[in-house]
């Protein structure tokens, strides 16, 4: 049988491959293993932000109502097998191996071979069926559209939730939130009941047209209905309509998110699921979820790692600066550790951070040819006003960025990118 290393080995074999939007090569594969996808049942998750957080919290809930639930992400945050998980588990070394091994044979006979990403959700579909789950929570991967996940067919889909449109992977998916909103739309299927959130009046336009088209309900979540926010650095309080809500994720954008989950568990017990109240309390205050607004250090300094890599993400990650790190200096200000992939809109990033950031330290996030060189996004900032330096490590730059925050007694907000999240924080760990 394959080991781990060896099915590591062979994963990381196809990377060269790339993006390669299109359904044939997972139909394809999906078919040679008997189509593990039309013996599950998949909540399709897709958005610009919030995807990965709102996908924690349903499977969650789900889990703690009694189901046995899969969980797909990407891109994973500290080991590979965080993507794929299993009864909040992630995929041990040895079925990891052994749905590698399974997979690996098929994608081999293929006279088109499939991508990584495609690679790695049939790993995830063979895992899945063996686990016998009754639900899989689904997150798709880039768009919807044409993005691999979406092998799932009407037939095998109780909910599709779009959490959110704003311009990412503009180069891929369009130049206009209209575009994007097409292509995330693409997860919608015929008689499916779908849930959306965040929309300019383009993209709205885009999901309801899509929708009615395809003759699906469609429910917009209600923002206006979250109200009494509290948050602190472990948490959050606040009520959506009529109910008291506490999760233990921080940040005022998770309060949008939980409004999408809580959204989605009404019109999952509309399709016969059973979910109890208490579950969903359960679930909730159960929830963990690395890299959003996550206290890596309590103190000297104060260390916040938040996953937010586009503009829109940006501006949720400043929201929570505002109400959460702002008020411990006097000035406001605070240091920043920033790394960000090179087909990201850098510039209106470091726009929106400079009136936040006493000084900027910068990293290259990952080795690969994405990633945009630590003296390229420094130049950024300095040209902004904000004094930066570029370090040639993500070590280094956490050690040179801890030590001016605990210098200026200021916070450290770490951001840019989820690639260097599992780095930064055993940087971080070294230093206590």
């Amino acid at each position: 049988m394959m080991t781990y290393q060896e099915a590591m080995a062979y994963i990381d074999s196809v990377e060269w491959k790339g993006s390669r939007p299109g359904l044939e090569r997972i139909t394809e594969l999906c078919r040679m293993l008997r189509d593990p996808q039309r013996e599950l049942r998949f909540i399709h998750i897709a958005g610009t932000n919030g995807k990965g957080s709102v996908s924690a919290m349903l499977d969650a809930v789900l889990r703690a109502a009694g189901c046995r639930v899969g969980l797909f992400t990407s891109p994973y945050i500290e080991r590979f097998n965080d993507r794929i998980r299993f009864g909040g588990e992630d995929i041990p070394d040895d079925e990891l191996a052994r749905a590698t091994e399974q997979v690996k044979i098929c994608a081999e006979a293929m006279e088109d071979g499939p991508t990584a990403f495609e690679l790695i959700t049939a790993i995830a579909l063979v895992y899945f069926r063996r686990m016998e789950c009754d639900y899989v929570v689904w997150e798709v991967g880039m768009g919807g559209r044409l993005d691999a996940t979406n092998v799932a067919d009407a037939e095998h889909v109780a909910l599709s939730i779009i959490t959110g449109v704003a311009l990412d992977h503009c180069y891929v998916l369009g130049s206009t939130t209209a575009a994007i909103a097409g292509e995330k739309a693409g997860i919608i299927k015929p008689g499916v009941p779908v849930l959306f959130g965040e929309a300019d009046a383009d993209a709205e336009a885009v999901i309801r047209r899509t929708a009615a088209e395809r003759r699906c309900a469609c429910t917009r979540t209600d923002f206006a209905a979250i109200s009494d926010v509290r948050p602190d650095l472990f948490g959050t309080d606040f009520r959506f309509g009529g109910r008291s809500v506490r999760i233990p994720l921080v940040g005022l954008y998770q309060t949008r998110n939980t409004a999408t989950v809580l959204t989605a568990v009404e019109l999952l017990r509309q399709r016969g699921l059973a979910i109890p109240e208490e579950a969903v309390d359960a679930g909730l205050a159960a929830v963990r979820w690395k890299a959003r607004f996550e206290v890596l250090r309590r103190a000297d300094p104060l260390v916040v790692y938040d996953g937010a890599h586009n503009p829109h993400g940006i501006g949720g990650a400043l929201e929570n600066v505002r109400a959460l790190l702002q008020p411990l200096t006097p000035d406001g200000k605070l240091v920043l550790l920033m790394g960000v992939m090179a087909d990201k809109d850098h510039g209106a990033m470091a726009d929106a951070l400079a009136p936040y950031a006493a000084a900027a330290v910068t990293v290259r996030p990952d080795d690969s040819d994405r990633a945009l060189a630590a003296g390229r996004l420094a130049e950024e900032f300095r040209s902004r006003g904000v004094s930066a330096r570029a370090k040639r490590s993500i070590r280094s730059g956490v050690r040179a960025a801890m030590e001016l925050a605990a210098r200026e007694n200021r916070p450290l907000l770490c951001l840019g990118s989820l690639y260097m999240y599992g780095a930064v924080k055993r940087a971080v760990q070294r230093a206590e």
